[in-house]
């Protein structure tokens, strides 16, 4: 007898109940779409891990470009431009990744573009048919010398033959003008030195070309009015002073013999008379101006304000007329520039040992013809009259031209006038007071710009703007 399960005979009558009662029933449903939500944020994941390799390696490709471009660009650079952008893919084992350099170079520019690319396989997003990614970096890089028109501004008053001040100055001047005037910037820097003490020389050849009645040949300053320190222009048609030529106060005794071993006319006049004493405009011959410089010797009273005025006009663009007929430089023929011209930096550096003093003039009656003119050129002001006229007398001789304070606001006037033409001012105060270097620093074009030094401390503060000029005229 052959024994059979007892519900075997009911399988298969229930087989099509299951079957509908499974069809009906809902409990799973989420687990597959959970399991089909999790497969596909792997691939989205796997997507995004493609993406961030490519974002990854992109960055690092554009670093590598960037260097390379930056230094290929240097136009101290002694290699070949190209050869230095490819020599910097091979080092980081990019060599193959460079599809071109772009070297665009002229006198005093040179611009570097670099293409590099390369593909990467992809992990997950091969999965749609994406097999490979394009890494793309693309720099370029630039550097520029600007032109730039330099005013050395510097005092040669009285008190800078203390402290060894006047040797400290030379040697600042030549680390100043080593620094800036480099062969690779032949024709590009120019240099205009203004030496001032009580006024400024400008020389037979400036005063030659301005509307000046001139009263003698002793020596070649102007005397400006005060509203003309609002103006940065020199103008060619507006009339102005020959200053007087005397010197103030020193005795017969004490005449100043120059380097050549004979006497000055007078001792200490007002208006420097030496030919190394007056303005040197536009130059870029290092060894002259340092040879200028080099013969400065300690003079009269400081008026700073009058050396600023001849600093900045040296600048303006209306001096131009007055370069070309003057220049002894072809490349500068063309300077100033104009204000607008954007390739062009002006700067001046005003330096100063001192403050500002009273200035005096001889009155105009004893100041007439060519007979006193020739009497004050040849005696001190002072010393004559105090062998020859009552004290009590004294005054009528001599008429006041700028307080010490009226020179202080005129030398304001002439800053914030070159500031607005967007000249850069840098000042030094050499073992200044508090209120000389209040006085220069208000003139600087910020805080930053000025500097206030003791002995060779100016040596450091001339190399340290020189340094930052080159730097203001370097666009990269």
């Amino acid at each position: 007898m052959i024994n059979t399960p007892r519900n075997s005979g009911r399988l298969p009558r229930r087989l099509p109940a299951m079957l509908k009662r499974f069809a009906r029933e809902e409990d799973g449903l989420v687990t597959l779409f959970a399991i089909l939500m999790i497969l596909l944020m792997i691939l989205m994941g796997g997507v995004g891990v493609d993406l961030m390799r490519h974002e990854r390696e992109r960055a690092r490709v554009q670093a590598v470009a960037d260097r390379a471009v930056l230094a290929a660009a240097d136009l101290d650079q002694t290699l070949t431009p190209a050869d230095v952008a490819r020599d910097y893919f091979d080092k980081a084992g990019m060599a193959d990744y460079v599809s071109s350099v772009k070297v665009e170079e002229g006198l005093n520019y040179r611009r570097v573009t670099v293409d590099a690319s390369r593909e990467l396989n992809t992990m997950f997003m091969s999965k749609f048919g994406q097999d490979k990614l394009n890494v793309p970096a693309k720099a370029t890089a630039e550097e520029k010398v600007n032109k730039v028109e330099i005013s050395m501004v510097l005092d040669i008053s009285g008190s800078m033959r203390e402290n060894g001040k006047m040797d400290n100055l030379h040697d600042a001047s030549d680390v100043f003008i080593d620094t800036v005037l480099k062969p690779e910037n032949a024709d590009l820097i120019s240099i205009s030195v203004v030496p001032y003490t009580a006024q400024v020389n400008v020389g037979q050849d400036i005063m030659d070309e301005l509307n000046v009645n001139q009263l003698h040949s002793f020596s070649h300053c102007v005397d400006f009015d005060d509203s003309e320190f609002d103006l940065t222009a020199i103008s060619q048609t507006r009339p102005y002073e020959h200053m007087q030529h005397f010197e103030a106060g020193y005795s017969w005794n004490n005449r100043h013999r120059d380097n050549t071993g004979s006497y000055d006319n007078i001792s200490n006049p007002g208006c420097p008379k030496q030919s190394y004493e007056e303005v040197a405009a536009y130059s870029q011959n290092a060894t002259a101006l340092k040879n200028r410089i080099a013969n400065f010797r300690p003079r009269a009273n400081t008026a700073i304000h009058l050396g600023m005025k001849w600093g900045v006009a040296l600048l303006d663009p209306a001096f131009q007329p007055i370069n070309q007929e003057i220049s002894g430089d072809a490349a500068f023929q063309a300077r100033p520039a104009a204000y607008s011209d954007i390739d062009t930096l002006k700067t001046v550096i005003l330096m100063t040992d001192g403050v500002n003093v009273t200035t005096r003039r001889i009155n105009p009656q004893v100041y007439a013809n060519r007979d006193h003119y020739r009497h004050w050129s040849d005696y001190p002001f002072y010393w004559w009259l105090n062998r020859n006229v009552r004290s009590s007398e004294q005054h009528r001789w001599y008429s006041t031209k700028y307080t010490s304070g009226q020179a202080d606001n005129l030398l304001d006037d002439i800053c914030d006038a070159a500031k607005a033409k967007g000249i850069v001012i840098w000042s030094i105060g050499f073992e200044v007071t508090d209120h000389g270097a209040s006085v220069m620093k208000n003139c600087a074009s910020s805080d930053s710009h000025f500097f206030r030094v003791e002995g060779v401390e100016i040596v450091d503060a001339f190399e340290a703007i020189a340094r930052q000029i080159n730097q203001l005229r370097l666009t990269q």
